[in-house]
């Protein structure tokens, strides 16, 4: 377990979870991952309008009081436009974006390295939490990656 705590100390400003659709039939009620015991809540959550998208933000389980919101421009999304998206979402402290890959696993290395090259490591249902310095920009490499799952 992780607690809140320890994701986000007071030096560090913003968290943003990145989370792969399902495949069929797969699911993501693994105990090992909880959103709610690992102390990772959002307070806002995108999610592309596609099934499967929706399926994944569906067995995340109880996201509490978060503003869940459909974002149809995620699907097929660049690195580039899923970060301008998290940017136009600033206000929010934890945002979750629900989404697909290549898009999401290259926001998520280029978050974190400052690089998105040919980065092909997040699989289907994968979920990567990047934590921000406080007052940072949402811009490549200031991203710490904070946990890696994956079903």
């Amino acid at each position: 377990h992780v607690d809140a705590e320890r994701v986000l100390p007071d030096n560090e400003g913003k968290l943003i979870h990145v989370a792969g659709p399902v495949k069929t039939g797969a699911a993501l009620a693994d105990p090992e991952f909880n959103v709610q015991a690992q102390g990772l809540l959002p307070d806002r959550v995108l999610c592309s309008p596609a099934l499967r998208a929706r399926q994944t933000l569906a067995a995340l389980g109880a996201l509490g009081q978060a503003d869940v919101r459909e974002e149809a421009s995620i699907y097929g999304a660049s690195p580039g436009t899923l970060i301008a998206l998290a940017d136009t979402h600033a206000d929010a402290t934890r945002l979750l974006l629900v989404g697909h890959n290549p898009g999401l696993e290259q926001l998520a290395a280029l978050l974190h390295s400052g690089q998105s090259g040919d980065y092909r490591g997040m699989p289907p249902a994968g979920v990567a939490v990047l934590v921000f310095p406080k007052d940072a920009a949402i811009e490549p490499g200031v991203a710490r990656l904070s946990q890696f799952w994956w079903p």
